[in-house]
């Protein structure tokens, strides 16, 4: 097909979603805002239907709508991240030819193992999956916890030392987007739905069992402290540390020593770029698409529990096996075609409009909801943060922490690979300084003032009564994914943010699963060869699949723990890639002229002079 023919079906396809956009939007906004008017003609599974046309329809025209002059430039990094043009039904001979056998075969197998044994024998199953997850967490607790905190010191030091001033590709190297795009891609990819399912519970769980580290009383004072802060410590720089740890060796080795965009290219200081073909590479890689999958696909379960929560809690759209189907077909719809199209159309696009919705939310919550309550305790609470932090990361006693805090650690780990490889891929003509800068302060930043704004919000609303969210876990059998739901009612224009809360669910989902679709495909194929839009249609639908056998089959926390054992040996192997690029860099880059933060700012100050430089008076005068 022709390139104008190609551009002339995306306008035409463009066209037909912006249509089913505008006519399935008017419905919902006069459904969702009005609903005593047109709630006596559609009803049950129509409004599921019709939401995701809605939501579905216009992620999907940002996707296709063509745009000569979004494509950067060849040169750019983005193209790590290319994609071969060739018909979706030449996904079997792709299967064949372009993919890795053992990388593509080993997690299927892993997955559809798994499905049949929790189909066959669910209690079985899940007692051994969840015995070997609890131990493994209870063994690798300190050292889970040791490697999270060298995550973030080794990530300080490359902000603030001479390292941190390499630019990634050389000197003349650009970059291929714009500082805001860069950021809104890393932070939308890495941070997925979870900020969205937890921002409005994580707190209230804290508050109703506040950590042994602060030693405060269930419900008091002091434990809507120690929520705020623990809530902090889960979603900080900890948290985000664990995927620079791993981008950026992977960037380093990628664009400094041309080593191939995987996640094993962490091992190029003891392989060499040549020898990243071996046995323990593919074993790399494939434990990295495994983690990607298992946890984009138990996230994408998760998410859409919330989802359907929410259409039920406004619509009354009663639970049946119907919802799931057509929610999880919609979504993979979506992310599939956002992938399809590309990093630098749908991705981009969705991730920009992501961003905007997750600040327009927040801004609104804050300006209506109990803004002197969420001000001063969240003030106290980075204060306390901020003093705690250490001794928070050490300590590691107690059945709480590893419930908590290992578990944490553990999945930011067991996504690691999948956003580090993200970075990376994004990173070409950034200094390391900047990627430490955005991977790990700014997006500390935004999850942070998220979980203070919302999840101030619920403990104001849950203190004086308000709202009771955790009762309506309770009667949900303890499912967070109602919480948002009954707090956002209670405040003034809850209509309108339950509408954008339903909105963030969905293109924040969207956001991570096609951005991982892309990396898995990547990782998949074998070296040399860009996946093709069969390739990604293939691992989209695979993870839809999974996501789907959730909802239906079950063990959607089973699974999660199955994906987060995988977290361990990522967090032996961030150590192990920490130390191969503090290798290379004191090897490769010792005299070469990088300055410290602290040198460049002290280079910049005015030349002060002292009273040795200043001419003596002329005494005879």
């Amino acid at each position: 097909m022709s390139t104008v023919e190609a551009e002339g079906g995306r306008r035409t396809a463009a066209g037909a979603l912006l249509s089913a956009f505008v006519a399935s939007g008017a419905v919902v906004l006069v459904g969702f805002f009005f609903p005593g008017l047109v709630g006596g003609l559609l009803g049950g599974q129509t409004w599921l239907v019709v939401a995701l046309s809605f939501f579905g329809s216009g992620l999907g025209y940002l996707a296709v709508l063509p745009h000569d002059t979004d494509a950067p430039a060849e040169s750019s990094g983005s193209t790590l991240l290319a994609i071969r043009r060739g018909s979706v039904r030449s996904v079997l001979s792709d299967v064949v030819a372009a993919h890795d056998p053992v990388i593509l075969g080993l997690p299927i197998v892993v997955f559809t193992t798994y499905f049949a044994l929790q189909l066959a024998f669910p209690a079985g199953t899940t007692a051994a999956i969840d015995g070997l997850s609890r131990g493994v967490l209870r063994g690798m607790g300190p050292a889970l916890l040791g490697v999270a905190l060298l995550a973030v010191l080794y990530c300080g030091a490359l902000l603030l030392g001479p390292w941190g001033d390499i630019k990634l590709g050389g000197e003349d190297a650009t970059p291929a987007y714009t500082y805001p795009t860069y950021f809104s891609l890393i932070f939308t990819a890495g941070i997925a739905a979870g900020i969205v399912f937890w921002g409005p519970a994580e707190a209230l769980f804290h508050y109703q069992q506040p950590p042994p580290y602060f030693d405060a009383a269930p419900g008091s004072s002091a434990a809507v402290n120690a929520a705020l802060v623990y809530s902090l410590f889960h979603w900080g720089v900890s948290a985000w540390a664990a995927y620079a740890a791993v981008g950026i060796p992977i960037a380093y080795f990628v664009f400094q020593r041309g080593a191939p965009l995987r996640v094993s290219s962490i091992l190029t200081p003891f392989l060499g770029a040549d020898g990243l073909d071996s046995p323990w590479s593919r074993l790399v890689d494939t434990l990295a698409v495994f983690a990607t999958i298992g946890g984009i696909a138990t996230s994408l379960g998760l998410i859409s529990q919330q989802f359907l929560v929410g259409v039920a809690f406004q619509w009354g759209v009663p639970p049946s096996n119907v919802g799931p189907v057509l929610l999880v077909g919609g979504l993979a719809a979506v992310f599939v075609l956002s992938a399809v199209s590309g990093l630098h159309r749908g991705i981009r696009r969705i991730s920009g409009l992501t961003l905007v919705l997750f600040g327009l939310f927040a801004a609104l919550l804050l300006t209506v909801g109990p803004r002197g309550f969420v001000v001063d305790r969240g003030t106290a609470a980075l204060g306390a943060y901020a003093i705690n932090f250490l001794p928070m990361s050490l300590f590691s006693s107690g059945a709480w922490v590893t419930e908590w805090t290992v578990w944490n650690w553990a999945w930011w780990f067991s996504w690691a690979p999948f956003a580090g490889t993200f970075i990376a891929a994004l990173s070409r003509g950034r200094r390391i300084r900047t990627v430490v800068f955005t991977s790990v302060v700014a997006t500390s930043a935004a999850t942070s003032a998220w979980f203070l704004i919302f999840g101030g919000t619920a403990l104001s609303l849950q203190r004086n009564g308000a709202a009771d969210a955790l009762a309506a876990i309770s009667d949900r059998g303890g499912s967070e994914a109602v919480a948002g739901f009954p707090l956002l009612s209670a405040l003034p224009l809850g209509e309108l943010l339950l509408f954008l809360f339903l909105s963030l669910i969905v293109v924040f989902i969207v956001t991570s699963a096609d951005t991982s679709t892309l990396v898995a495909a990547v990782l998949a194929s074998k070296r040399g060869i860009a996946p093709s839009r069969g390739s990604i249609v293939l691992w989209g639908t695979f993870q839809a699949a999974v996501a789907l056998s959730v909802l239906l089959v079950g063990g959607g926390e089973t699974l999660q723990a199955l994906a987060v054992l995988t977290g361990a040996p990522f967090a032996v192997l961030t150590v192990l890639a920490l130390i191969g690029l503090s290798t290379a860099l004191y090897r490769d880059e010792r005299g070469q002229g990088h300055t410290s933060i602290v040198r460049q700012a002290l280079d910049r100050l005015p030349t002060i002079r002292t009273h040795h430089d200043v001419d003596p008076p002329d005494r005879e005068s």
